[in-house]
């Protein structure tokens, strides 16, 4: 497919900072609040429970709202509804800060996720639109940046505004920022040509599909602490879920008009991306996650400790997409990924090795390797999916591309929290089928049998917590093993990828019959 030139953008620059911002303060708040949960429960006096719909409502409604932003900057612009988004999600942040119940914090995170959900999708595209085919690998490691890094960031700021300063700070903070985006994009950002939505809103198709992603979402969230499917209401939450997207599915294949357009389906390229994005959320978040908890419960360390072995990962990510921005147009994008899918297998092999005598450099130069990979993957990923993509498509793209990386997010994290859960439990049982009052260790005498005897309560304790430790190990190298897996369907999802072009390399194609699509344009 031939592609129109760009056309030159002025101040583009300007333009770009302004949408990183934007996207960063969209990655950071998915995190920010975390850290910050204990002390809202005791300023909203909130239980546990109640707390955590904080950070739940925010997903659930960030993931339903994704869906018809393509719609959305169809029918109003993308401008508008860029600014519009970003206007409304810096307001509500400042609502939240200000918050003096459960039931105002709950409600403005819930208008917070609303407007957010557009923030990185449309950033995506715009950056898309602005920079011409051979600097777009670069444009895509700049925003990469802010997706990725914005969620490891984002509880080591929380921490620090919080223990600092107060709670609220953590939402006061997209203040200045958003001010100076708004600013900048209303003033610079291109208006573009505004291609009109056909017909009415698909409010069949958003209903099902906002029940499948809800019900998903709430399952996914709630499940670890109500038992899993030994609880009525995960049981019946994924019983919604499966037919919402039943209906969603069934509804889009038979449907004169919906609001994610059925051509958008038809490019493998795409379709290859939806599928790598997914893996690669499940893999993003929940190696973070469980790295956490891994190095303070387990190696002892600080939560500052913690903290500076965790950085690196960053420093990983960050450092692999500049270079890989630089080669995208060089080298063809899908073995860049290759590159990165070996790196980040690698990583989650040598973490299946790790145990509380690991040394520091050796988990450093896993942490860097881990970022690095996901990197690699990350940047060449948004050129590849978009390159046969109809340009009038692009900000659905961009949609469906960001709402399956939070869905697999979601979706990876409490696999892995609750494989870690169930295996602990399993294997803490098989480890202390081994261990008997017969035992030569606790028969030999000394120090030991008498600091482990099992006779007395001290010794029974003693031997319970060391045996407790070596299972949750055991149970960590599972859920790095689980992940090491989930990398592999995506690897093999470049075979259906078409690479992009190289730089200086001719696009010329044979003409092709306009899409409804871009007939309405």
């Amino acid at each position: 497919m031939a592609e129109a030139a760009t056309p030159e953008v002025a101040n583009r620059g300007v333009i770009t900072i302004c949408l990183m911002i934007a996207t960063l303060m969209q990655a950071l708040d998915s995190t920010i609040a975390n850290v910050a949960l204990p002390y809202m429960q005791g300023s909203l006096s909130a239980s546990y429970d109640q707390i955590t719909w904080v950070l739940t409502s925010y997903v659930v409604t960030a993931a339903i709202m994704t869906a018809p932003v393509g719609w959305l900057a169809a029918r109003f612009g993308t401008k508008q509804l860029f600014i519009t988004c970003l206007v409304g999600f810096t307001l509500t942040s400042m609502l939240c800060g200000i918050a003096q119940s459960l039931t105002e914090m709950v409600l403005y995170r819930l208008l917070q996720g609303a407007f957010g959900a557009a923030l990185v999708p449309l950033s995506q595209s715009t950056m898309l639109n602005i920079y011409p085919a051979e600097q777009r690998g670069a444009a895509m490691s700049i925003w990469g940046m802010g997706v990725m890094v914005g969620p490891i960031l984002g509880p080591t700021l929380g921490g620090y505004l919080t223990e600092d300063f107060n709670w609220r700070y953590v939402f006061f903070v997209n203040l200045p920022f958003g001010i100076a985006a708004v600013a900048g994009l209303a003033l610079l950002m291109p208006g573009g040509k505004q291609r009109q939505a056909q017909g009415g809103f698909d409010w069949t198709g958003f209903a099902v599909l906002s029940l499948g992603l809800g019900a998903l979402q709430l399952a996914l969230d709630r499940g670890e602490q109500l038992d899993w499917l030994s609880s009525t209401t995960i049981i019946a939450a994924f019983v919604l879920a499966g037919l919402g997207f039943y209906l969603f599915i069934v509804h889009m294949l038979t449907a004169r008009r919906t609001f994610i357009p059925r051509e958008i389906f038809k490019d493998w390229n795409f379709i290859a991306g939806l599928i790598i994005m997914f893996l690669v959320g499940m893999v993003l978040l929940a190696s973070s996650a469980l790295l956490a908890p891994y190095l303070e419960n387990l190696d002892n360390y600080p939560v500052a400790t913690a903290g500076l072995v965790m950085a690196p990962r960053g420093l990983g990510t960050m450092f692999a997409m500049m270079v890989s921005g630089k080669l995208t147009n060089r080298i063809d994008p899908r073995l860049l990924m290759l590159f990165g899918y070996l790196l980040l297998g690698l990583s989650l092999f040598m973490q299946e090795g790790w145990t509380p005598d690991t040394g520091e450099t050796y988990m450093v130069t896993t942490i860097i390797v881990q970022g690095a990979g996901l990197g690699f993957v990350f940047v060449p990923l948004q050129v590849a999916a978009f390159y046969t993509l109809e340009p009038a498509l692009r900000t659905q793209g961009a949609a469906l591309l960001s709402l399956l990386r939070n869905v697999g997010s979601a979706i990876g994290i409490s696999i892995t929290s609750a494989l870690l859960a169930r295996m602990t439990i399993y294997e803490h049982a098989n480890l202390m089928v081994h261990i008997t009052p017969f035992s030569r260790v606790l028969q030999a005498g000394g120090a030991v049998s008498r600091i482990w005897n099992p006779a007395t309560k001290s010794g029974a304790a003693q031997l319970d917590s060391l045996v407790t430790t070596q299972a949750q190990i055991i149970a960590y190298m599972d859920d790095y093993k689980f992940m090491f897996l989930a990398t592999m369907p995506a690897a093999l999802c470049l075979l259906l990828m078409r690479g992009a072009p190289r730089a200086g390399a001719p696009k010329s194609s044979p003409p092709k019959a306009p899409s409804p699509v871009q007939e309405a344009r």
